[in-house]
């Protein structure tokens, strides 16, 4: 693999001599505090800003403050308003944008296209506090504010979207963000050393539209230079008959006739060849051509084999430069960037932050941040490969792992400088909770290989699955003093667990606070198959591990499985089978999780195409099953929630439809019963959204005001007949209440004389 430079062997820049902030500034009245005539670098994001390693701003600003930049934040900015990009000034250097966390169009809307009416990254966790697309929006923002002043933009948005790719929130084929949203250069993935490298150049006097040749970066280019080979995806893996270019000029592609005139063609498969091209190339110097984005908006099997060929150019190691042409443009893409050393993660994460939110919030809860300020990310990275996640397109395959003495810092600056801390760390992990200093046996073969995944099928031999050094990690923070426990909150990747049971001793014994959320996604094949996830086999293997340590430590402990509805590759049978799982082993999900098709993951290429780029790509290749429209997705999501007598009726209908009326009825080994309680049946999954929620909700409060309204006049009467009772000399006033609310038949009545 390419060597680094260090990150932090750059000279830094002149403004060092104004120190360290002690929170970056968010206002003009803020930089004259600081001494500051001008902000040399502007970050414009769409959170809220908290000075804490785990939200991306405060990281690469605490970095860039580190180079000796003057750095300034300009958080959830009016996007409607010019002026309140101009808040902190016009930027020495760059603006840099980012939507935040978390991707825009994820963080306003659920699966189901549904707004969502809170947001965990906003100051009590208020909606609309960002725009849909927000890196677009803001970038268009920062150039009606200031022309001509650098953009550079990055985050996990603009990562997953920076080649031509499938949109579920608009059912189509989007552009590349970069023409779309204008900015000069886009940062993907870790960001830390491009962004570090491009602002000393730009500091140094270069131009924006000079910096080219930065790894983890992408541009817009007109030409390729002379000097580089040009190698058609399509003669590394082959497609089928291709089609022809569309004018660019034309309105829109015709993709009706181009399909038609498909159609016509011999459809005889064809076997995908490598490349054998007699001369050698040089692989730095070679850059590899995607089907333009006209080609994938128009062709299905074209946007699966460029999603494929895109998924296996992503080793930093072997990974060649990508281009993809957009119209009289072409999006140039340089490979990945080299992972980031064990130092020099421990210098990101001893930066000096405050760990809390900006001062400007008062005393507004951030639920976001609740959630993580007790906990610690140990490293980062995740070579599982599942199709549906998007860890593995944003931060790679590599694990980059901190040392143990930094990760014991931490805790300890927690422990001495953080209020309301009350001696339990909330989790010590990361993507994954088990993957801390698991990596390749061997660099050489770790740089030449082109796996999707270091796990599935099975666990590639050449991994090392020791787990030893995160056991003593944990040993050594529970002896902290001041430390009581420590919980283990970060998905855990059972089946690499099982490899070593002194590790899931360790953690069942230890770490697990009665629960233990794990994910197996589904039991059936099929959906498994196109998620890259292990059969349900080994979640058994893992079950009974767990149980019986648990009873070692005699300790009442449960296993919480997580499931996704409607993947790729999913029937309803398979649907159906899952929950006789769930039922047999006495599992009722109450939130569940149903398939989100995230821009640039291979299962979105998968719900798009109905193709598997899993496997070689052509017009006759594997289809695969796709779950379309609210109506089928709901039944899915309902299948999970079995339970729910709101779905009953749903259910009874789809196993009529699927000829197992023998599942209905009120025998233990039958899903739902033949009755319906009263009032439900009418709610069921994809009927509860926020407007039925809120008339619910209304009616709740107006029955409930009838019946507090009713308490308060029987109240009322109830005191009138115990004054009364009082002044006719029958009860004593501390009895009033209670005289009037005996039954008539306890009452004893008067004897005659």
């Amino acid at each position: 693999m390419h060597k680094a430079t260090n990150l932090f062997s750059h000279r830094q820049y002149w403004a060092k001599r104004f120190g360290i902030a002690p929170v970056l500034p968010m206002s003009r009245a803020e930089m004259d505090e600081l001494g500051w005539d001008s902000c040399d670098i502007i970050l414009v994001t769409g959170d809220a800003y908290v000075d804490h390693p785990s939200f991306g701003m405060a990281m690469i600003g605490r970095l860039l403050e580190s180079q000796g930049f003057r750095v300034g934040i300009i958080s959830q900015p009016n996007w409607q308003d010019k002026n309140a990009f101009m808040e902190l000034g016009k930027p020495n250097l760059f603006f840099g944008v980012t939507a935040g966390n978390m991707d825009s169009m994820v963080n306003r809307y659920t699966a189901d296209r549904r707004l969502r009416h809170n947001d965990s990254y906003t100051p009590n966790g208020e909606a609309g506090k960002r725009p849909d697309r927000s890196v677009m929006v803001y970038s268009q923002r920062v150039r009606e504010a200031y022309k001509g002043v650098p953009v550079i933009i990055g985050g996990i948005e603009a990562s997953l979207r920076r080649i031509a790719h499938y949109d579920h929130w608009s059912g189509k084929v989007r552009k590349s963000i970069l023409p779309d949203s204008k900015a000069d250069l886009l940062i993907y993935g870790n960001a830390e050393r491009a962004i570090t490298e491009v602002a000393h150049r730009l500091a140094n006097g270069e131009a924006i539209s000079e910096i080219t040749d930065v790894r983890g970066t992408a541009y817009m280019s007109k030409t390729v230079p002379s000097d580089w080979a040009i190698v058609n995806s399509t003669d590394v893996d082959k497609p089928g008959k291709i089609e022809q270019h569309p004018d660019p000029y034309a309105e829109k592609p015709d993709c009706e006739q181009a399909s038609a005139e498909s159609k016509t063609e011999s459809t005889d498969k064809v076997v995908v060849e490598l490349d054998t091209r007699r001369v050698k190339l040089n692989r730095d110097k070679t850059v590899l051509r995607l089907p333009s984005f006209e080609q994938v908006a128009c062709d299905k099997v074209l946007y699966a084999h460029a999603s494929r060929v895109f998924h296996m150019e992503t080793n930093p190691g072997n990974a060649r430069a990508l281009i993809q042409v957009h119209g009289q443009r072409t999006v140039w893409l340089n490979p990945p960037p080299i992972p980031l050393s064990t130092e020099e993660m421990d210098q990101l994460f001893e930066f000096p932050y405050t760990r809390m939110p900006h001062p400007a919030y008062g005393k507004a809860k951030l639920p976001a941040w609740e959630m993580i300020r007790f906990s610690i990310n140990i490293m980062r990275g995740c070579f599982g490969g599942c199709t549906f996640c998007s860890i593995t397109e944003h931060e790679g395959r590599i694990i980059q792992s901190r040392s143990e003495d930094s990760i014991i810092h931490e805790i300890e600056t927690i422990r001495d400088t953080t209020p309301g801390f009350t001696g339990n760390i909330s989790d010590l992990g990361g993507p994954t909770a088990n993957m801390y200093r698991l990596a390749c046996k061997s660099e050489k073969i770790e740089s030449a290989c082109r796996r999707l995944s270091c796990v599935y099928p099975g666990i590639c031999k050449n991994l090392d699955t020791n787990h030893k050094p995160l056991i003593h990690l944990y040993r050594r923070a529970r002896k902290l003093k001041g430390i009581k426990k420590i919980f283990i909150a970060s998905g855990l990747r059972y089946d690499l667990a099982v490899q070593d049971p002194e590790y899931v001793k360790e953690l069942v014994q230890h770490h697990v606070g009665g629960y233990l959320k794990i994910a197996p996604e589904h039991t059936e094949q099929g959906p498994l198959s196109k998620m890259m996830k292990p059969g349900i086999g080994s979640y058994n293997k893992f079950k009974e591990m767990f149980e019986k340590f648990s009873k070692q430590a005699g300790k009442e402990q449960y296993l919480i499985p997580y499931f996704i509805s409607a993947h790729p590759g999913t029937t309803d049978e398979d649907m159906l089978n899952l929950a006789l799982w769930l039922k047999e082993n006495d599992f009722r999900p109450d939130q569940v999780q149903a398939f989100l098709p995230t821009p640039l993951a291979i299962a979105s290429a998968m719900y798009h195409t109905a193709k598997n780029p899993l496997k070689k790509v052509d017009r006759n290749s594997e289809r695969v099953s796709v779950v379309r429209g609210d109506k089928r997705r709901r039944l899915h999501k309902a299948f999970l929630r079995y339970h729910d007598a709101e779905n009953w009726p749903m259910l009874r209908a789809a196993l009529k439809r699927m000829g197992r009326t023998d599942l209905i009825g009120n025998g233990k080994k039958q899903l739902v019963p033949s009755w319906q309680p009263a009032g439900t049946g009418g709610r069921p999954e994809g009927a509860r959204g926020y407007a039925a929620e809120k008339k619910q909700t209304a009616q709740d409060k107006h029955g409930s005001k009838k019946k507090t309204k009713r308490k308060e006049t029987n109240k009322i009467n109830t005191k009138r007949v115990a004054k009364k009772a009082v002044s006719k000399g029958r009860g004593k006033p501390s009895e009033k209440l209670r005289a009037t609310t005996r039954k008539k038949s306890t009452r004893k009545k008067p004897t005659r004389k």
